[in-house]
């Protein structure tokens, strides 16, 4: 019995044809775009490893914060000033000219529903599921951005895109989405290009596959080329964070809409002052990069960087922090209402911690995720709660978007 070609079957076959491997093909990684009639443009990032929402934007006004953070403020340069209570790291600060132009914010003590065990792999589902543990089927494999595209009309599988080698598990799902990944490798002459039309004339679905790929490569040496042409970051050579940053930024140029990826890098049990200044440089280049390599289009995008829970408010004996609860998030855009930090605070005296350890959540960062839907889709709020967000109640609207 002869066996069933799929798509990526027939992807495989052909590289090799043309000494290329399979997983050189951009069709087999975990970027994914998504195009679809819309106007507005969403980048969702994922920062794994429970970003330290305390130390990026720093509750100095809180007379409690001093005392907690000893240690790790001692090794620090001051933070930058917000808004009077809080400050900024000072590794963000090539993002304040973002700031003072109304187009950087962040949202204090929020958290996904996830509580106590403070596993990132957990976390991590949760968070790009979009469910919580009162929903049964909290582990269920699609993705809120998924779940939000299958309720749209129009969507093509150019409408989103899952971006880099870490599985997206926020905008897998029904819906249609593309995947790229700057470890995809794939150059092919025009002679090579011309004898794949031809042995594969008669065959569209490998032939299609095909074309996608080489397209797709092509693709990315274009936008990377032009971001480091332009001289507008420092170094002169990209960063992998930079690189899909551009190539992001290419897609949504064009017919794509809703782009997400992720960002490693965030676990700071030990030497935090040592780890997170160079994470929390790679996150302000990449958001340059965005902006960059957006152009115009920055007006009418909307970035948000969520992470899977936040971290202890006492430094460990390590110089670093511990898995915590209550956490910050990032927005930026020409479509955000930024140079504001959102939500309520909930100080840090130790009866107002969670398990007198944490940060208290005082908001579900799904509701964020959920009005940034609402604002730039239109999406109604019933769906939100009930098929994009299961169990969330979204409360009232904070004013994210112009």
């Amino acid at each position: 019995m002869p066996k069933t070609l799929t798509r990526r079957g027939l992807l495989t076959r052909g590289a090799a044809l043309i000494g290329c491997s399979a997983a050189a093909s951009p069709l087999m990684t975990t970027v994914t775009f998504a195009a679809a009639p819309w106007d507005a443009r969403l980048v969702t990032i994922i920062l794994r490893g429970a970003m330290d929402g305390l130390d990026v934007v720093r509750p100095v006004g809180d007379p409690d914060y001093a005392a907690a953070r000893a240690g790790l403020l001692k090794e620090t340069a001051p933070g930058l000033p917000l808004d009077g209570f809080f400050e900024l790291n000072p590794a963000l600060s090539p993002l304040m000219p973002l700031w003072k132009a109304g187009q950087l914010g962040f949202v204090q003590a929020v958290s996904t529903p996830y509580r106590d065990k403070r596993s990132h792999f957990d976390g991590q589902d949760i968070l790009e599921a979009g469910t919580g543990l009162d929903v049964p089927d909290h582990t269920r494999r699609d993705g809120w951005l998924n779940r939000m595209l299958q309720t749209q009309p129009g969507v093509e599988s150019s409408t989103a895109y899952a971006i880099g080698s870490d599985e997206m598990k926020v905008l897998e799902g029904q819906a249609p989405v593309m995947n790229w990944s700057p470890n995809a490798e794939l150059s092919v002459s025009p002679q090579a290009r011309l004898l794949l039309n031809e042995i594969y004339h008669d065959d569209p679905l490998f032939r299609d596959s095909a074309t996608e790929a080489i397209e797709l490569a092509a693709l990315r040496e274009r936008d990377g080329a032009q971001l480091v042409g332009d001289a507008a970051l420092p170094g002169g050579k990209l960063i992998p964070e930079e690189e899909l940053a551009a190539f992001t930024a290419g897609r949504l140029r064009e017919e794509s809409r809703i782009a997400a990826f992720s960002i490693n890098g965030w676990d700071t049990h030990r030497d935090q002052q040592k780890a997170l200044p160079r994470t929390l440089n790679r996150l302000a280049r990449t958001v340059l990069a965005l902006r960059k390599g957006l152009g115009p289009v920055w007006e009418r995008t909307t970035v948000l960087a969520m992470t899977e829970f936040g971290r202890t408010v006492r430094e460990n004996g390590s110089g670093g922090t511990d898995h915590g609860t209550g956490g910050a998030m990032l927005l930026a855009g020409g479509a955000v209402r930024g140079g504001k930090v959102y939500g309520k605070w909930p100080g840090l005296s130790e009866t107002a911690l969670y398990e007198r350890r944490d940060l208290m959540p005082t908001a579900d960062v799904r509701a964020y995720a959920a009005w940034a839907l609402h604002g730039n889709y239109g999406v109604s709020r019933s769906q939100l709660e009930t098929e994009i967000f299961p169990g969330l109640d979204m409360g009232a609207d904070p004013g994210l978007l112009l």
